[in-house]
């Protein structure tokens, strides 16, 4: 089991090249939004390896502190990149309030830098999801027809969704799971961030329609 655990975890790594790889390939085609979301990945990029280095090259044996940051580093892109999206200012002005919210908890519960942020991460999930589906509200109910498939934001989105509404409950008990155990229940965060990556890396690729 240790060995799966590890092969995913790696390839769930790698795998976090896929949109970076995507966006360069596309970037003359991006808009600015699929551009800012480009930016945020090659950045997200960068977290998994650095955590997986810490360790081995440094010696240090905790890298909490990392995805502290990374909560931060998330829903600050985010937040912009829904903002963005959102043509009903009642949604922009949710965004707004939720990233506000989401904020405070992460700041509130990173005291000690050196613990799972689960509290934070479960904070980070529940806007990430309620995010989302308001976005998927929006591209159900265009002002004129649109083909939402062909829209990569539509599937930045899906991944966004999937990834947080499969997580969420691992988010909220990790820290009640036995040390020993949570190799094994961190696979499931391993394959869904690799799906999310994938779905990720096709909204990249798609070409930018118009949805106004």
């Amino acid at each position: 089991m240790a060995v799966i655990d590890t092969t995913l975890d790696v390839i769930s790594t790698v795998s976090g090249v896929f949109p970076v790889l995507a966006a360069l390939y596309n970037y003359k085609r991006l808009d600015k939004v699929l551009k800012i979301a480009a930016i945020f990945f090659l950045v997200e990029s960068f977290f998994d390896p650095i955590m997986w280095i810490l360790p081995g090259l440094w010696g240090i044996s905790n890298n909490m502190p990392l995805m502290h940051i990374n909560i931060i580093v998330t829903v600050i892109f985010f937040t912009v990149i829904y903002y963005k999206l959102f043509l009903k200012s009642s949604f922009k002005k949710i965004t707004i309030i939720l990233a506000v919210i989401t904020l405070a908890i992460t700041f509130y519960y990173n005291f000690n830098m050196l613990e799972y942020p689960s509290v934070s991460r479960t904070a980070e999930g529940i806007m990430m999801i309620m995010l989302s589906l308001f976005y998927f509200y929006q591209l159900l109910n265009p002002l004129k027809y649109v083909d939402i498939e062909k829209q990569g934001l539509f599937w930045i989105n899906a991944g966004v969704l999937f990834y947080f509404a499969v997580n969420i409950f691992l988010f909220m008990i990790f820290t009640r799971i036995p040390l020993g155990d949570r190799p094994n229940y961190y696979i499931i965060n391993s394959v869904t961030n690799i799906i999310a990556n994938i779905l990720y890396s096709i909204g990249l690729l798609c070409k930018p329609q118009k949805t106004t």
